[in-house]
């Protein structure tokens, strides 16, 4: 299926066009926190747990920081983990793959055999053992998280290029002598990505979603840096009487994680011909 009528399948649902803008706004708004004015790690204790109001329109926390400018730079927190991770777990996944489709025999069994290993580890314990084992910070998340997450790409691609590898340019390519390294990025990855674009696009759901889960037992980004699961983790003291340190950073993850598997699915029905 070609490119423009892809599009024209996924903006046929008007949730997913929805879903699309607003990841963009979040993606707009979390390259333009540096801008704001306002100080996330400021202290003013004078205006500690201060419900939302004309001067701080989503509250402040115990410490007087002001939840709107502390959510803003989340954002790049929690959108970096889930765009970054995604794109180590979709270059090893992608690697690992074409080596098995396209080789085959001896390299097919050595990675199904490690993506086996991968699988047998739960994939949370995983991602806590190699955070906590090293230093907690954002780039190590985001390197747990795309080291434990290939697999799935993987998969795809080895089952696409077990597909294309016998077909006629694939078969055309090697006729002429190309080199593999050609074969495989030239003619056999471009017809094989359909499907990561999918899971990746499930995959920055999932990786926002563990790095909340991460921030909140205290193993995310050191503080003060804030994510919104971190933001999260703060307000468990005070949840009981400070409602909107729990309702936004809280909303603001399901909203964000439910945008993107909407655009996965809908994907997924653009990518089928023989969808409706």
């Amino acid at each position: 299926m070609t490119s423009p009528q892809t599009w024209t399948r996924f903006r046929r649902s008007k949730l997913a066009l929805f879903a699309l803008v607003y990841v963009a706004l979040m993606t707009l708004i979390a390259l333009l926190a540096p801008v704001w004015r306002i100080d996330p790690d400021a202290i003013d204790l004078s205006h500690r747990l201060a419900p939302p109001d004309a001067a701080h329109v989503l509250g402040t926390d115990e410490l007087g920081r002001d939840i709107l400018a502390r959510m803003m730079f989340g954002a790049r927190i929690s959108l970096a983990v889930g765009f970054f991770a995604t794109l180590i777990s979709v270059v090893v996944g992608s690697f690992f793959g074409a080596i098995a489709g396209y080789y085959g025999r001896a390299a097919d069994w050595i990675v199904s055999r490690l993506i086996e290993v991968v699988l047998c580890f739960p994939f949370l314990f995983l991602v806590l053992g190699i955070v906590a084992l090293f230093r907690p910070s954002l780039m190590t998340i985001m390197i747990a998280l795309g080291l434990t997450t290939w697999t799935n790409e993987a998969r795809y691609i080895r089952a696409e290029f077990l597909r294309i590898r016998e077909l006629e340019f694939a078969q055309a390519a090697r006729a002429s002598g190309a080199r593999d390294a050609r074969i495989i990025f030239r003619h056999l990855l471009p017809n094989a990505i359909a499907p990561v674009l999918v899971s990746a696009s499930f995959g920055v759901a999932y990786a926002i979603l563990t790095e909340s889960a991460l921030s909140f037992l205290g193993l995310g980004v050191p503080l003060p840096t804030a994510s919104w699961g971190s933001i999260l983790s703060d307000a468990k003291s005070q949840i009981e009487y400070a409602w909107w340190l729990i309702l936004f950073p809280g909303l603001a993850i399901f909203t964000t994680v439910a945008a993107f598997n909407v655009i996965g699915e809908r994907i997924r029905d653009a990518l089928d011909p023989r969808s409706t």
